[in-house]
């Protein structure tokens, strides 16, 4: 028997019951649609992830103030500002491989535009904080060296607040007040979306360091140039855990701390922390698609019990086929050939289904989901190996019925 032939005796059995076929086909399909939506679902969740962490600027490393002690109480971290302008400019200077250290003072307060008012997050900062960022201006510029140096009461404001608080007016050269200080509007940053925790990025005004810090956040902090967190850029990733040490080397010599005494500061390392967010999003896809695999392992059963059925009912058939002259071999194409078909069309008819729910969740539910062609050829693979491999037993009993004992049998 050809191959031709074998493949029309094949479809031949499975159209002469289609209803016994569709249904053999069921667990396949729900097992391919579950796969294929799942991967889509988990591979969506990676890439919203990923695109959070890289909108926070790569290879980063934050150092934020300490545990301080007074009097034998340990007031916890942040309680006092350990860290000035000064540690962040002797970091660009003495630490191997820093592209940027940025000193950031940020406080809330209510922006206030003729009849309009918006409670924001307030950033002091300087330009060294766009670089580590990678934050680029959509309208206007950036804070000029000498506006930074003498405290000059401009802003750069982010997309969020330019619509909450300046709706359908350029916000350009407008001028509005924080705690009744008038800035001017010199900019506004390109959109950054939310954060890995959520936040709202946009949500933001920018305003040069020492006026933040005179004006804004508080004469505490300018009476001794201290600042909340210094942000650090690495030029690669390799870079940061020994400039790390370098940093934590340098400002225990800076702040003048014994050996026996605790560090006053704290570094973490955000590429460490991003990696482990995305190792954890690629968990949940593989996790997604385990699960969704179950049900195909379910269909590849279905299909080898309903071809075991398909033997005993046909054994005359089989044992006529034999009789006349064909071979075994003839006999388990025959059979193997009706089983893959059944797992492809399965296959073929769940790729489709899989598609249309992962759009459908991504619609309603909001929720990113990334349908590859990868994912689709292996589910296909999948699916026609399934055919073979549960398919193999159910055939190989049928090549080997004696053919005399087949066409005795009622």
């Amino acid at each position: 028997m050809s191959l031709i032939e074998a493949i029309r005796s094949a479809l031949s059995a499975i159209g002469a019951n289609a209803l016994r076929s569709a249904l053999t086909m069921l667990g396949i399909i729900i097992g391919v649609a579950a796969v294929i939506a799942m991967v889509a679902i988990g591979s969506g969740a990676r890439e919203r992830v990923t695109a959070q962490i890289k909108s926070l600027g790569a290879n980063l490393a934050i150092i934020q103030s300490g545990n301080v002690t007074q009097g034998g109480v340990r007031l916890g971290a942040g309680a006092s500002s350990t860290l000035t302008d000064e540690d962040a400019r002797a970091i660009i200077r003495e630490v191997d491989d820093v592209v940027a250290a940025a000193p950031i003072l940020v406080t809330r307060a209510q922006a206030v535009f003729a009849g309009t008012n918006w409670s924001t997050q307030i950033t002091a900062t300087d330009l060294d904080f766009f670089t580590a960022r990678e934050w680029d201006i959509a309208e206007g510029r950036l804070f000029e060296p000498e506006e930074l140096r003498r405290g000059g009461i401009v802003a750069v404001i982010g997309q969020t607040v330019a619509k909450n608080l300046f709706g359908e007016v350029n916000p350009l050269d407008q001028q509005f007040r924080i705690r009744n200080v008038p800035f001017k509007v010199i900019g506004v940053m390109a959109g950054k979306g939310q954060s890995a925790l959520g936040q709202d990025q946009d949500d933001v005004i920018f305003v040069p360091l020492d006026t933040g810090r005179r004006r804004i956040v508080g004469r505490n902090y300018a009476r001794d140039a201290s600042v909340q967190t210094v942000m650090v850029k690495f030029a690669n990733e390799q870079a940061i855990d020994p400039g790390i040490e370098q940093m934590r080397a340098l400002l225990r010599q800076r702040h003048r701390l014994a050996e026996e005494q605790d560090d006053d500061f704290i570094i973490r390392n955000l590429t460490e922390i991003a990696n482990t967010a995305t190792a954890a999003a690629n968990t949940l896809s593989w996790l997604l698609a385990a699960v969704a695999a179950v049900s195909l392992l379910v269909g590849g059963i279905g299909i080898m019990n309903i071809m075991l059925v398909s033997v005993t009912e046909r054994t005359r058939e089989i044992g006529l086929r034999l009789a006349v002259g064909a071979r075994q071999r003839d006999v388990l194409a025959q059979f193997l050939i009706e089983a893959t078909t059944l797992a492809t069309i399965g296959g073929a008819v769940g790729i489709a289904l899989g598609i249309a729910a992962a759009l459908t969740i991504a619609n309603f539910a909001g929720w990113p989901s990334v349908v590859s062609i990868e994912t689709i050829l292996i589910a296909v693979g999948v699916s026609g190996m399934i055919g073979v491999f549960f398919g193999f037993y159910p055939a190989r009993q049928a090549a080997r019925l004696d053919p005399i004992e087949a066409l005795r049998r009622e």
